[in-house]
């Protein structure tokens, strides 16, 4: 599965060709209404997806405030006959015309003449038609009597009337109802706007992780406001805080950012257990999809381990997850916002959407179609973690150059590494378990590896120090072998 962004290409991992939805027919005669703001702009992914033919998938980031977008725009569907044409003279006549939206047309028949209905002959013909509507409307009475007589037979009271109730239905919500869930959650999201010196910038959704005033989201919604730029944070109560970059890890799309004169009484959402997350579960995903704060939606845990590519906008670095797929509705402005499970713990953040072509709202950027992405709470804690405690993120690494193309059906140990340097570096992890270029690596400990995306991401939920068993291939022979993950500090 790849991702895309702002117009930077990454190598993506596999996954199947999205589904266009057909648009609704629409009127000749009618206009359409007038189209949104633009929301930024999402990169192109080259076709060196794993697995599969290129699929278009977008950072779930939004600002309708700043920049423009293009993709794919859909027609209107006439059906496989057509708009359809005039029929030939007799009856029935053509049906009266059908309004417009917003001072459209659709004033006409459509058949260039407007139908005025015959004046009723006098006569018999008149009368029984009169006749038939007193006869239905008292068979219509008759069938209500009926049924009050009987009501009223099996009735113990001696009255028929029936009085209603001067109080309303119990509005208590049990803990584990959406409400109520959400309700303890919204109060710890924060609505994030991020703008670079140059004023271009966009919205996305964080949320409180400590007291101290650290508010976690992706990397890609701060990105714009990392060197020199604007942050601020808005809580659903409406106030607003100034905020700074504590930290930001491209690779894994994860950030830190802290509140300028924090407020006291901040609380922090509880952190659930992503290992333990089963496909069916429930899940919830609270963010701004574009630029609509605190707006909350819910579905499922679609799938687990997905892989994931993308480019945090910037044009510096690839990021790589293993993640959480979701068929709650996430849109551009979700992005860092928190999936929740039914219990309200955040299993995940919502990072990216997998998209059809042209989206809502008359802007041309992508909506969802029920393909999101969220990174693992688990690897996100981490990287939090240590974002705070040092500023830069710690990597895991195999100490192997792999390749990126999508027709190996693994992850291949490429012949040099980056720069023209050795593919395997000496004295590193792969290098101390004999592994060399051209091994073909198809597992790591029970997972499958179908290409180099798939691996960076499984290397990365681990942390440095994890030992992992690694299945490969070398001229025709299948062999194992047990590798201690290296350390990798910075993006760079």
């Amino acid at each position: 599965m790849s991702t895309e962004n702002e117009g930077t290409a990454v190598p993506p991992a596999p996954s199947a060709p999205p589904v266009p939805v057909d648009t609704p027919a629409a009127s000749p005669q009618q206009t359409a209404p007038p189209a949104d703001p633009p929301t930024a702009p999402i990169p192109a992914v080259p076709p060196t997806a794993p697995g599969g033919p290129e699929q278009r998938t977008h950072y779930a980031q939004g600002a309708p405030a700043y920049g423009a977008a293009a993709s794919a725009g859909g027609a209107p569907n006439h059906g496989p006959e057509g708009p359809g044409t005039p029929p030939e003279g007799g009856w029935p006549p053509p049906p009266p015309p059908t309004p417009g939206y917003a001072g459209g047309a659709g004033g006409g028949s459509g058949w260039g003449e407007s139908y005025q209905p015959p004046a009723p002959k006098p006569g018999k013909r008149r009368g029984g038609l009169l006749a038939a509507v007193l006869v239905a409307a008292l068979v219509a009475g008759g069938l209500g009597g009926g049924l009050g007589y009987v009501l009223a037979k099996n009735d113990d009271s001696s009255s028929t009337t029936v009085s209603a109730s001067d109080s309303g239905g119990d509005l208590k919500r049990d803990p584990g109802t959406v409400a109520a869930v959400t309700a303890g959650a919204l109060p710890s999201t924060v609505t994030i706007e991020a703008e670079s010196s140059s004023g271009e910038g966009g919205t996305g959704t964080g949320f409180v992780f400590d007291t101290e005033g650290h508010i976690v989201t992706n990397n890609h919604v701060v990105a714009e406001a990392v060197d020199g730029g604007k942050l601020s944070a808005t809580f659903p109560n409406g106030k607003r805080y100034d905020a700074e970059v504590v930290g930001n890890a491209q690779g894994y799309d994860v950030a830190v950012i802290k509140l300028k004169n924090a407020p006291s009484g901040l609380k922090p959402l509880t952190l659930g257990d992503s290992d333990k997350v089963a496909v069916g579960d429930s899940t919830i995903a609270i963010g701004a999809p574009f630029g609509l704060s605190n707006t909350v939606t819910t579905g499922i845990i679609s799938a687990k381990n997905r892989p994931v590519a993308s480019s945090d906008g910037t044009g510096s670095q690839a990021s790589y997850m293993s993640a959480l797929q979701t068929d709650a509705s996430i849109n551009p402005g979700n992005s860092g916002g928190p999936l929740l499970d039914a219990k309200g713990n955040v299993i995940g953040i919502n990072s990216a959407i997998q998209s059809s072509g042209n989206g809502g709202f008359g802007t041309g950027q992508s909506g969802s179609i029920g393909l999101g992405f969220a990174i693992p709470i688990n690897q996100a804690k981490y990287v939090a973690q240590e974002l705070i405690k040092s500023g830069k993120p710690v990597y895991a690494k195999i100490g192997a150059s792999v390749s990126l193309q999508d027709n190996i059906n693994g992850a291949k140990i490429t012949d040099t590494g980056a720069g023209g340097g050795e593919a395997v570096e000496a004295g590193g992890p792969a290098d101390q378990a004999g592994l060399k270029p051209g091994d073909v690596i198809t597992k790591l400990d029970d997972t499958v590896i179908d290409s180099g995306p798939t691996l960076i991401g499984e290397i990365w939920t681990h942390k440095p120090g994890d030992k992992v068993t690694l299945t490969y291939e070398r001229d025709g022979s299948t062999k194992t072998v047990d590798v201690t993950l290296g350390s990798r500090v910075g993006d760079s």
